[in-house]
């Protein structure tokens, strides 16, 4: 999918329904790959926040992330509608401990970011593909979540309150497309019961009937309408009977559902990595968003793993043969560690290397043990990035000296009979023949090796 950013810088002001303060928010465009990023400026100075579910430190009524001990509250609204809007890069100065309600929905900041212009970047980004069910029960919270493979990402989401006015709901959302006319105007929801609860905790201090649904399960009490009446004097509501209030009525009839989709959305925007699947949930909250989001990106981040683990047949043709290799590299024996390369393009490339007895390092390394040497293990691997980089340099014979050795772990030993494969990444484009790439050999779907490998390229005189 293709990156996206604001063109014009935007700002937005208002009080936040937890803390009842006022904020100033500035959204700028960012770069590509910036991600979104909240800046809080507190005393002169200021700290950036990364919308990540690492940051998140409190979901209790609402979603907060914190750094260095500077929180920023409700982040979930705005981020759902750049989600819906497609919005992957943003920078988000806010001036305050807490975003703007505003009318309790995504769809003012849909129109604000809209405001701005909303701009494709020159550059994609692939989202990762659920290909098997990822199932999650919160059994604190009784809610339960399931991503589903899926060739789009889409939602469904069901509620059930056990309440006399708020009726078990169902609501769905198959194409980001409809998010704007769907989802996006939903606002946040209450019930009487926990009204006072919340205000006597702190909470609720901005909320009103401008930028929330009140659903009245009970006819309160006359102490609890006294409370209400101090908390919220200019409510003007009777409250003589059981009801759902929110101010012109309901946008939806399951409206209540419709935004408890749109909170899942913003919370699951902090798993900071673009994906695709068709999420199930049932019974969500904050706090199990979160819970699941969590759980969600380190399942990511590991099918993203093994799926960068190389795989080799023997039986496969290789991109490049030995003499290929020996032609393209100057090492010869003893000294040439790359047998063939069974995968090259333009950012990545895989080469084997086959272990015997016969290396004459065995003789000494170790005498009736033998094993590979880490440092050799470690001139495969850039023997192997030196097929890329000259594959990425204009015609010549080229040859490529270290510069920096980065991170370098040694997991597991290597011994005669181990395949090698070597597998180099390249990190940033190359520069004035710098050439920095990530490396990783492996003995199967065992890591043995990793590190960071920084080289220079020489043409060859």
């Amino acid at each position: 999918m293709q990156q996206k950013t604001i063109a014009n810088p935007i700002q937005t002001e208002g009080k936040g329904i937890h803390t009842g303060k006022n904020s100033t928010v500035e959204i700028f465009p960012a770069d590509i790959n910036f991600g979104i990023r909240f800046e809080k400026m507190h005393d002169g100075t200021s700290t950036v926040i990364p919308a990540d579910v690492t940051k998140v430190t409190s979901s209790t009524r609402c979603t907060s992330i914190t750094s260095n001990n500077q929180t920023i509250h409700t982040v979930e609204h705005l981020l759902a509608a750049a989600t819906g809007l497609g919005i992957t890069n943003l920078h988000v100065k806010v001036t305050g401990d807490e975003m703007p309600i505003l009318d309790g929905s995504a769809a003012t900041w849909i129109n604000l970011l809209e405001s701005g212009g909303v701009s494709d970047q020159d550059a994609s980004i692939e989202p990762f593909k659920i290909t098997s069910p990822i199932y999650f029960k919160d059994e604190e919270l009784g809610a339960e979540y399931l991503a589903l493979p899926s060739d789009q990402l889409e939602f469904a989401v069901s509620i059930d309150f056990k309440s006399k006015v708020l009726i078990p709901q169902y609501t769905e959302l198959k194409s980001m497309s409809d998010f704007k006319t769907e989802i996006a105007d939903c606002r946040t929801f209450v019930f009487l019961r926990d009204v006072l609860m919340l205000h006597k905790a702190g909470l609720i201090q901005g909320g009103d009937l401008e930028s929330a649904v009140l659903l009245v399960d009970e006819v309160p009490s006359a102490e609890d309408v006294e409370l209400l009446n101090k908390a919220y004097p200019d409510h003007g509501l009777a409250l003589d009977s059981p009801g759902i209030f929110g101010k012109g009525g309901l946008r939806h009839p399951n409206e209540q559902a419709r935004h408890k989709l749109l909170d899942l959305i913003g919370d699951l925007a902090l798993v900071n990595i673009p994906f695709q699947a068709k999420i199930i949930a049932h019974r969500p909250s904050h706090t199990g968003n979160t819970r699941f989001a969590a759980f969600l990106k380190q399942q990511i981040r590991h099918l993203i793993k093994n799926s960068q683990i190389p795989s080799y047949n023997p039986n496969d043709t290789p991109v490049m043969d030995l003499v290929a290799v020996s032609n393209k590299l100057p090492h010869r024996y003893p000294f040439l560690l790359v047998d063939k390369i069974i995968k090259l393009d333009n950012k990545e490339v895989v080469g084997v290397k086959n272990v015997t007895f016969n290396e004459g390092y065995f003789q000494g390394h170790f005498p009736d043990n033998p094993v590979m040497p880490g440092v050799l293990i470690v001139e495969a691997l850039a023997q192997t990035g030196g097929i890329l980089a000259m594959h990425l340099m204009d015609d010549g014979m080229y040859d490529t000296y270290f510069l920096k050795l980065d991170q370098v772990k040694f997991k597991q030993k290597v011994v005669p009979g181990d395949t090698l494969l070597l597998r180099m990444e390249l990190m940033e484009p190359i520069r004035r023949g710098i050439v920095k790439m990530k490396a990783e050999a492996y003995v199967g779907q065992q890591l043995v090796t990793e590190g960071e490998l920084t080289a220079q390229v020489v043409l060859r005189k």
